[in-house]
């Protein structure tokens, strides 16, 4: 197989949002509250939290250029990702919302390494601080150099798929 020039001309196609949203719905996806510490905790649900290097440790997530969460984040200049337990739902719902108080009615406490928020009872917790920020068309591509980590071992993550979540992957 040839690789494709990167001096091709640009596809014209282009596709419906309602169905590249309906295609994607189709990829289970863990979900993890992203916060950071900047004149109080703040933090956002996400679904695109991902490995992104081994060597150097790294992550990635993608966010969406209207949040309001995002910029206290970033003016931080780190992060937790708190990964999500299938008893979480809550929290994840509450931290999917633009609410001003999404820390109020959970626990959590500051990562020793970079001051960021994490989740107490998230099942595990990625301590990181931003390298990279990248246009991605409406979110923002966030890279972050991992610097602490931890888990609980527990085997019940919260997924996401075809619009809602889900707790018992074993079936």
């Amino acid at each position: 197989m040839t690789s494709t020039s990167p001096l091709r001309a640009p596809i014209t196609h282009t596709v419906a949002s309602s169905d590249f949203r309906a295609t994607l719905g189709h990829y289970c996806t863990g979900v993890a509250v992203i916060a950071g510490y900047h004149q109080g905790p703040a933090g956002f649900a996400c679904q695109s939290f991902a490995a992104l290097s081994l060597d150097p440790p790294l992550v990635t997530f993608s966010v969406a250029n209207t949040s309001r969460s995002w910029p206290r984040i970033a003016r931080s200049g780190a992060f937790c990702a708190s990964i999500l337990g299938g008893h979480q739902i809550d929290e994840c719902r509450i931290f999917g919302t633009s609410e001003a108080d999404k820390f109020g009615t959970t626990d959590w406490t500051l990562a020793t390494i970079t001051g960021s928020p994490r989740l107490t009872d998230a099942i595990a917790w990625v301590d990181c601080e931003v390298t990279n920020l990248l246009p991605g068309g409406d979110h923002t591509i966030v890279v972050g150099r991992v610097v602490a980590v931890d888990h609980t071992g527990s085997d019940d993550p919260l997924v996401y798929y075809r619009g809602g979540f889900h707790t018992d992957i074993s079936r």
